[in-house]
């Protein structure tokens, strides 16, 4: 099945070079910037305050994914569902106030 994929996959690409258009100018070579002029070069460094808001974020999208199935299911859990999902929540709490205190969330 690997080999199959592998297979595939160099087959598309192999025909792609053959018969796809190589029409090349300015526009389809430059930066695309949701639709407006580039502002700086693609080689420009992020701000680390952006890869800790975007990681915050899925820990905490990641949260509801785990809080959903649990509040279907609620009824049949009994009291230990509640339990465990009340301990899932504190130690989140406890990481959403240490990166709060850390100033993580602080956009200067």
């Amino acid at each position: 099945m690997i080999g199959c994929a592998i297979a595939f996959g160099v087959f598309m690409g192999k025909i792609n070079e053959l018969i796809g258009p190589r029409r090349t100018n300015n526009e389809k070579t430059s930066t695309y910037e949701s639709g407006m002029e580039p502002v700086r070069t693609a080689r420009d460094r992020f701000s680390v305050k952006y890869y800790m808001v975007a990681m915050l974020f899925i820990v905490f999208d990641i949260e509801i994914v785990f809080m959903y199935p649990w509040a279907v299911t609620y009824k049949h859990l009994g009291l230990q569902g509640f339990v465990v999902m009340v301990a899932f929540v504190f130690v989140l709490l406890v990481g959403y106030y240490y990166v709060w205190r850390k100033g993580a969330l602080e956009w200067d």
